[in-house]
Protein backbone atom coordinates (compact mmCIF):
# COMPACT_ATOMS: atom_id res chain seq x y z
CA UNK A 1 0.00 0.00 0.00
CA UNK A 2 1.57 3.57 -1.36
CA UNK A 3 1.48 6.56 0.73
CA UNK A 4 -0.17 9.85 -0.28
CA UNK A 5 3.86 11.11 -0.34
CA UNK A 6 4.67 8.16 -2.73
CA UNK A 7 1.47 8.81 -4.93
CA UNK A 8 2.46 12.56 -5.02
CA UNK A 9 6.28 11.45 -5.76
CA UNK A 10 4.95 9.67 -8.66
CA UNK A 11 2.83 11.93 -10.13
CA UNK A 12 5.90 14.85 -9.78
CA UNK A 13 8.40 12.50 -11.76
CA UNK A 14 5.48 11.96 -14.12
CA UNK A 15 5.33 15.94 -14.87
CA UNK A 16 8.69 16.04 -15.67
CA UNK A 17 8.84 13.56 -18.01
CA UNK A 18 5.97 15.12 -19.88
CA UNK A 19 7.91 18.13 -19.74
CA UNK A 20 6.13 20.09 -17.84
CA UNK A 21 8.58 21.22 -15.30
CA UNK A 22 12.20 22.20 -17.45
CA UNK A 23 15.42 21.74 -15.10
CA UNK A 24 17.68 24.40 -16.57
CA UNK A 25 19.79 24.09 -19.38
CA UNK A 26 22.81 25.52 -16.83
CA UNK A 27 24.20 23.88 -14.07
CA UNK A 28 24.42 26.63 -12.53
CA UNK A 29 21.87 25.10 -10.05
CA UNK A 30 20.92 22.10 -9.11
CA UNK A 31 18.28 20.19 -6.82
CA UNK A 32 20.41 17.73 -5.68
CA UNK A 33 23.21 19.36 -3.64
CA UNK A 34 22.46 16.10 -0.52
CA UNK A 35 25.11 17.81 0.91
CA UNK A 36 22.56 21.54 2.04
CA UNK A 37 22.44 20.98 6.05
CA UNK A 38 20.02 23.22 8.02
CA UNK A 39 22.03 26.00 8.53
CA UNK A 40 22.37 26.63 4.05
CA UNK A 41 18.98 25.78 3.59
CA UNK A 42 17.83 28.63 6.12
CA UNK A 43 20.16 30.76 4.10
CA UNK A 44 18.41 29.77 1.26
CA UNK A 45 14.72 29.45 2.36
CA UNK A 46 15.63 33.72 4.19
CA UNK A 47 16.65 34.82 0.48
CA UNK A 48 13.53 33.14 -1.08
CA UNK A 49 11.27 35.00 1.24
CA UNK A 50 11.55 38.24 0.01
CA UNK A 51 8.91 40.23 2.50
CA UNK A 52 10.51 38.52 5.56
CA UNK A 53 6.94 37.04 6.59
CA UNK A 54 8.28 33.62 7.55
CA UNK A 55 6.66 32.29 4.35
CA UNK A 56 7.48 31.41 0.90
CA UNK A 57 4.88 31.89 -1.18
CA UNK A 58 4.67 30.19 -4.49
CA UNK A 59 5.28 33.43 -6.44
CA UNK A 60 8.22 34.31 -4.20
CA UNK A 61 9.38 30.67 -4.74
CA UNK A 62 8.96 30.94 -8.79
CA UNK A 63 10.63 34.18 -8.69
CA UNK A 64 13.46 33.01 -7.02
CA UNK A 65 13.98 29.97 -9.53
CA UNK A 66 13.73 32.13 -12.41
CA UNK A 67 16.56 34.23 -10.98
CA UNK A 68 18.48 31.24 -10.59
CA UNK A 69 18.18 30.36 -14.36
CA UNK A 70 15.05 27.58 -13.80
CA UNK A 71 12.28 27.82 -16.26
CA UNK A 72 10.08 28.06 -13.79
CA UNK A 73 6.10 27.58 -14.85
CA UNK A 74 4.27 29.31 -11.99
CA UNK A 75 1.34 26.41 -12.57
CA UNK A 76 3.75 23.52 -11.90
CA UNK A 77 5.39 24.98 -8.74
CA UNK A 78 1.84 25.98 -7.66
CA UNK A 79 0.76 22.45 -7.57
CA UNK A 80 4.23 21.38 -6.94
CA UNK A 81 4.18 23.02 -3.16
CA UNK A 82 0.70 22.97 -2.69
CA UNK A 83 1.22 19.18 -0.58
CA UNK A 84 3.31 20.62 1.48
CA UNK A 85 1.81 24.10 2.09
CA UNK A 86 -0.25 23.79 5.33
CA UNK A 87 -4.18 25.12 5.23
CA UNK A 88 -3.51 27.44 7.88
CA UNK A 89 -0.59 29.04 5.93
CA UNK A 90 -0.20 30.75 2.75
CA UNK A 91 2.82 29.84 2.21
CA UNK A 92 5.65 27.53 2.99
CA UNK A 93 7.13 28.02 6.53
CA UNK A 94 10.96 26.52 6.81
CA UNK A 95 9.68 22.93 8.02
CA UNK A 96 7.76 22.86 4.96
CA UNK A 97 10.60 23.72 2.73
CA UNK A 98 12.69 21.18 4.54
CA UNK A 99 10.37 18.80 3.58
CA UNK A 100 9.93 20.02 -0.30
CA UNK A 101 13.39 20.11 -0.05
CA UNK A 102 13.90 16.30 0.34
CA UNK A 103 11.17 15.40 -1.52
CA UNK A 104 12.60 16.63 -4.48
CA UNK A 105 15.97 14.77 -3.94
CA UNK A 106 13.96 12.07 -3.24
CA UNK A 107 12.25 12.04 -6.93
CA UNK A 108 15.20 13.18 -9.08
CA UNK A 109 17.96 11.08 -6.35
CA UNK A 110 16.13 8.55 -4.18
CA UNK A 111 16.57 8.24 -0.54
CA UNK A 112 18.46 4.95 0.29
CA UNK A 113 21.33 6.39 2.00
CA UNK A 114 21.35 9.03 4.45
CA UNK A 115 24.28 10.97 2.37
CA UNK A 116 22.09 12.00 -0.03
CA UNK A 117 19.44 14.21 3.23
CA UNK A 118 23.44 15.71 4.11
CA UNK A 119 23.85 13.89 7.52
CA UNK A 120 26.67 12.10 6.38
CA UNK A 121 27.99 15.07 4.10
CA UNK A 122 30.97 13.10 1.63
CA UNK A 123 33.90 15.92 1.39
CA UNK A 124 34.03 14.91 -2.34
CA UNK A 125 30.07 16.30 -2.94
CA UNK A 126 30.92 19.23 -1.05
CA UNK A 127 34.26 19.96 -3.26
CA UNK A 128 31.84 19.56 -6.12
CA UNK A 129 29.15 21.80 -5.07
CA UNK A 130 31.95 24.22 -4.06
CA UNK A 131 32.90 24.30 -7.50
CA UNK A 132 29.50 24.05 -9.31
CA UNK A 133 28.64 27.46 -6.66
CA UNK A 134 32.19 29.03 -8.17
CA UNK A 135 30.82 28.62 -11.34
CA UNK A 136 27.79 30.39 -10.81
CA UNK A 137 29.55 33.41 -9.94
CA UNK A 138 32.71 33.23 -12.46
CA UNK A 139 29.85 34.19 -14.80
CA UNK A 140 33.26 34.82 -17.64
CA UNK A 141 34.77 31.32 -16.77
CA UNK A 142 38.00 32.60 -16.64
CA UNK A 143 38.73 30.74 -13.10
CA UNK A 144 37.97 34.26 -10.57
CA UNK A 145 35.48 35.79 -9.55
CA UNK A 146 35.35 39.91 -9.84
CA UNK A 147 33.47 42.51 -8.03
CA UNK A 148 31.44 42.50 -10.71
CA UNK A 149 30.77 39.21 -11.19
CA UNK A 150 29.92 38.92 -7.45
CA UNK A 151 27.25 41.81 -7.53
CA UNK A 152 25.39 40.33 -10.82
CA UNK A 153 24.88 37.06 -8.97
CA UNK A 154 23.74 39.26 -5.69
CA UNK A 155 21.41 41.72 -7.02
CA UNK A 156 20.18 38.24 -9.13
CA UNK A 157 19.50 37.07 -5.60
CA UNK A 158 18.13 40.42 -4.32
CA UNK A 159 20.70 40.62 -1.74
CA UNK A 160 21.33 44.41 -0.62
CA UNK A 161 25.04 43.63 -0.66
CA UNK A 162 24.80 43.89 -4.48
CA UNK A 163 23.36 47.20 -4.94
CA UNK A 164 26.73 49.22 -4.04
CA UNK A 165 30.14 48.25 -5.96
CA UNK A 166 31.73 49.28 -3.19
CA UNK A 167 30.53 46.94 -0.93
CA UNK A 168 31.24 44.05 -2.72
CA UNK A 169 34.94 45.02 -3.64
CA UNK A 170 35.31 45.16 -0.14
CA UNK A 171 33.79 42.05 0.18
CA UNK A 172 36.26 40.51 -2.82
CA UNK A 173 39.32 42.06 -0.65
CA UNK A 174 38.24 40.31 2.81
CA UNK A 175 38.52 37.33 1.63
CA UNK A 176 41.18 36.96 -1.58
CA UNK A 177 44.97 36.76 -0.29
CA UNK A 178 47.05 37.73 -3.25
CA UNK A 179 45.42 40.76 -3.61
CA UNK A 180 44.99 40.80 -7.54
CA UNK A 181 41.25 42.07 -6.83
CA UNK A 182 39.44 39.08 -7.25
CA UNK A 183 39.08 35.30 -5.52
CA UNK A 184 39.94 32.56 -7.39
CA UNK A 185 38.42 28.91 -6.53
CA UNK A 186 41.05 28.18 -3.25
CA UNK A 187 40.02 31.45 -1.45
CA UNK A 188 36.24 31.04 -2.68
CA UNK A 189 36.44 27.67 -0.75
CA UNK A 190 38.14 28.84 2.24
CA UNK A 191 36.02 31.68 2.57
CA UNK A 192 32.77 29.86 2.39
CA UNK A 193 34.19 27.29 4.75
CA UNK A 194 35.01 30.09 7.21
CA UNK A 195 30.96 31.46 6.46
CA UNK A 196 29.16 28.64 6.09
CA UNK A 197 29.21 26.20 9.63
CA UNK A 198 28.91 22.31 9.49
CA UNK A 199 25.39 21.04 11.59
Amino acid sequence: MGSVQDENKDEFKQSLTRGKLKPSSSSSFRLRSPSLNSIRLRRIFDVFDRNHDCLISVEELSQALNLLGLDADLSEIESMVKLHIKPENTGLRFEDFETLHRSLNDVFFGSKCEDKLGLNPDPAQDESDLKEAFDVFDENGDGFISAKELQVVLEKLGLPEGSEIDRVEMMISSVEQDHDGRVDFFEFKDMMRTVIVPS
